[in-house]
C-alpha cells in the first residue's frame, strides 16, 4: 500500500513540472490530451493534402478567395450547430459532429475515383477542411470549457493543449512519412480512423465525469502535497442548452464581442502571413521542377513535403513553448498579459520581412509565428472562456472559433485581391500591411484586457 501511495505521488511530481495539479485531476486531463492529441493529429495529416491540391490546382490567390465562401458558409453552420446544441446533450452533440466529418472524409476519398478534376477537388476539399478544423476544434475546448472551473481551467489546460501541439507535430511528420508510399487520398482514411477514436474518448470522459463527483477547492492546505484540499460536490446529468444562437449572445456582451474581434486580427494577420509564405513556396516549386532540383517530385507533391516539413518544425516549436513555458506564463504573469505576447512577436517579424522578403526568413518568422499561436495564444484563447456561461461557451465560443476566425481569411482574400490586381504588391508590401495591422491588434487587445479584469472582479 506505501509503495502505491509513493508512486502515486511521484506521478503527480512529474505533472508538476509542466503545470499545477491536484490529487484526482490526472486522469481527466490527460484524457482530455489525448483527445485534442488524436484530433490535431487527424487534422494534420490532411492539411497537406488540402495545400497540395488547392496550391496545385489554383494557386496562393484562389487560396485566399475561397475563404470568402468559408465565411459566408459558416454563418449556416453555426446556425444550424447552435439549433442542435438546444436539443441534444453534449456527448451527442460533439459524437454526432464528429461522425458526420468522418462520413465527409470517406466521401472524398471514393470521389477522388470519379474522374473529378484536380481544381475542383482541390476548391471543394479546401472549403470542407475551412469548417472542420475549426468546428471540432471549438466543440472540443467548449467541452473542455464546460468540465473545468475558472481556476482549474487555467491550471489544467496548460497541459491538455500540450496534447493540441503535440498532435500536430505527430501529424505533420505522420503526413511527411505518408505522402510518398500511400498518396494523398489514402491519408483521408486514416484521418477518419483517428477521428473515431475521439468520438470514443469524448464519451469515456463525460461518463466518467458524470460518475466522478465535481471538484471544489475547499481553501485548506494538505501538509504533505502543499496544495488545496478538494470538497466533492455531485453533479447532475448534462442537458441540452438553453435556446438562442451563438451570434445573439455575442450582441448581448461587450466582453464577447472584443474577443470576436480580437480573434478576427489574429487570423487576418496570420492568414496573410501564410498567403506570403505560400506565394513564395509556389514560385520555388515551380522553378525547382522546371530545372530539375526537386527529384522525383511533381510541383504538388514538392509543396507537400514542404509543408509537412514547416509544420514539423513550427509544432516542434510549440510543443516546447506549451510545456515549459505557457503554464508559467500564466502563473507569474496572468492570462491577460499573455494575450499580447504573440502580437509583439508578428509585430517584430512582419517588420523584418517588410524590410526584405526571402523564403528563408518567411519561412522562420511563420514558424515563430505560428509555433506561439499554436501553444501560448491557442490556450489563452480558449482560457478566456472560463469566466463566461455555458451557453457562451458552447454557442458564442463557436460562433467566434468559426465565422470571426474565418473573417479575417476574407478580410485577407479581399487584400490579395486588391494587392494582385490593382496595387502591384511584392511580398514586402505584404508583410508591412501585417505590421499595420497587429498594432490595431494590440488595440483591440487592450479592450479584451479590461473587460476580463472587470468579469473576474465581479465573479470574485
Amino acid at each position: 500500500m506505501k509503495t502505491k501511495k509513493r508512486h502515486f505521488g511521484f506521478f503527480y511530481k512529474i505533472l508538476r513540472l509542466f503545470t499545477v495539479i491536484h490529487p484526482g485531476e490526472a486522469a481527466t486531463a490527460l484524457l482530455l490530451a489525448l483527445n485534442v492529441f488524436l484530433l490535431l493529429t487527424a487534422y494534420y495529416i490532411i492539411k497537406p493534402v488540402r495545400s497540395a491540391l488547392i496550391l496545385a490546382g489554383k494557386g496562393a490567390e484562389m487560396e485566399s478567395y475561397l475563404s470568402a465562401a468559408i465565411a459566408v458558409l459558416l454563418i449556416f453552420v453555426v446556425k444550424a450547430f447552435s439549433n442542435i446544441a438546444s436539443r441534444f446533450p453534449r456527448q451527442k452533440l460533439i459524437s454526432w459532429v464528429t461522425a458526420f466529418f468522418v462520413s465527409n472524409l470517406v466521401a472524398f476519398y471514393y470521389l477522388s475515383f470519379s474522374g473529378i478534376s484536380l481544381e475542383t477537388m482541390g476548391i471543394i476539399f479546401f472549403i470542407w477542411m475551412g469548417i472542420f478544423n475549426v468546428m471540432v476544434i471549438a466543440q472540443f475546448w467548449g467541452f473542455a470549457n464546460d468540465i473545468y472551473t475558472e481556476e482549474a481551467g487555467k491550471r489544467l489546460f496548460p497541459l491538455i493543449a500540450f496534447g493540441a501541439t503535440f498532435g500536430g507535430f505527430v501529424g505533420s511528420r505522420i503526413a511527411g512519412w505518408l505522402i510518398k508510399p500511400i498518396g494523398l487520398y489514402q491519408m483521408m482514411l486514416v484521418s477518419g480512423a483517428i477521428l473515431v477514436i475521439c468520438i470514443t474518448l469524448t464519451l469515456i470522459i463525460h461518463r466518467r465525469e458524470l460518475r466522478r463527483p465535481q471538484i471544489q477547492s475547499s481553501g485548506r492546505k494538505d501538509e504533505h502535497q502543499g496544495h488545496d484540499e478538494a470538497e466533492y460536490v455531485g453533479i447532475e446529468e448534462e442537458k441540452p442548452l438553453k435556446k438562442g444562437g451563438g451570434f445573439q449572445l455575442l450582441l448581448k456582451k461587450r466582453y464577447l464581442l472584443y474577443l470576436a474581434v480580437f480573434v478576427l486580427f489574429l487570423n487576418f494577420v496570420n492568414t496573410n502571413g501564410q498567403y506570403i509564405l505560400h506565394h513564395v513556396v509556389e514560385e520555388a516549386a515551380i522553378e525547382a521542377v522546371e530545372s530539375g532540383t526537386a527529384g522525383d517530385l511533381d510541383v504538388k507533391e514538392y509543396i507537400g513535403a514542404f509543408e509537412a516539413k514547416f509544420m514539423m518544425y513550427f509544432n516542434l516549436l510549440a510543443m516546447i513553448i506549451q510545456l515549459f513555458i505557457v503554464s508559467r506564463i500564466f502563473k507569474w504573469f496572468g492570462v491577460r498579459v499573455a494575450l499580447f505576447i504573440l502580437p509583439c512577436l508578428a509585430l517584430g517579424g512582419y517588420f523584418l520581412v517588410a524590410a526584405g522578403a526571402s523564403l528563408s526568413l518567411i519561412t522562420w518568422v511563420k514558424v515563430a509565428e505560428n509555433g506561439t499561436d499554436y501553444s501560448l495564444m491557442n490556450t489563452t484563447r480558449h482560457s478566456l472562456f472560463l469566466i463566461t456561461t455555458r451557453e457562451e461557451k458552447y454557442k458564442a465560443k463557436a460562433a467566434i472559433d468559426t465565422f470571426f476566425h474565418r473573417a479575417g481569411d476574407v478580410l485577407n482574400a479581399v487584400l490579395v485581391f486588391a494587392g494582385t490586381t490593382y496595387l502591384a504588391f511584392s511580398t514586402e508590401n505584404f508583410a508591412a500591411v501585417n505590421v499595420g495591422l497587429v498594432l490595431l491588434w494590440i488595440i483591440v487587445g487592450v479592450l479584451v484586457f479590461r473587460e476580463h479584469k472587470r468579469f473576474s472582479s465581479k465573479k470574485a
